[in-house]
């Protein structure tokens, strides 16, 4: 079935006088925009985006991770990676960033697999006998 064809008269039978848009208001004036885009009288989105080269999105922070956390969560001579701390629930499935941080204490030799590490941490990872890969 065709469309109806709109603002073609009242003998058309498929809105004449109205046009289909109602009686009165802004919706039923001619000019109106009525596509996904209006906002209704606000700044349009398209034009609040910032059009300038170098706009760039926030860069992404890393997420922190304790050593106190990696004492209790792993066991003695254990591989320490992105993978492991995100099967053990220590940091979210979609971090990508992660560094590792001094606070709380070490007493198992961990090794520390492509992830950073505060100078701090460092030094705690090497007196406990751990590696940094």
């Amino acid at each position: 079935m065709p469309s109806k064809r709109l603002g073609r008269g009242v003998g058309s039978g498929v809105g004449g006088h109205t046009v289909g848009r109602g009686q009165k208001g802004q919706k039923s004036r001619s000019g109106h925009k009525s596509t996904i885009f209006f906002e209704g009288g606000n700044r349009p989105f398209f034009s609040r985006v910032p059009k300038y080269p170098g706009f760039k999105k926030k860069a992404e922070a890393h997420e922190a991770v304790n050593l106190g956390t990696l004492d209790k969560a792993f066991k003695v001579g254990e591989d320490v990676t992105l993978e492991a701390l995100k099967s053990k629930g220590l940091v979210r499935k979609r971090v990508n960033l992660v560094k590792i941080l001094s606070s709380g204490e070490l007493t198992k030799k961990l090794n520390i697999v492509g992830l950073p590490l505060s100078e701090s941490a460092m030094e705690k990872l090497t007196k406990a006998g751990g590696l940094v890969k």
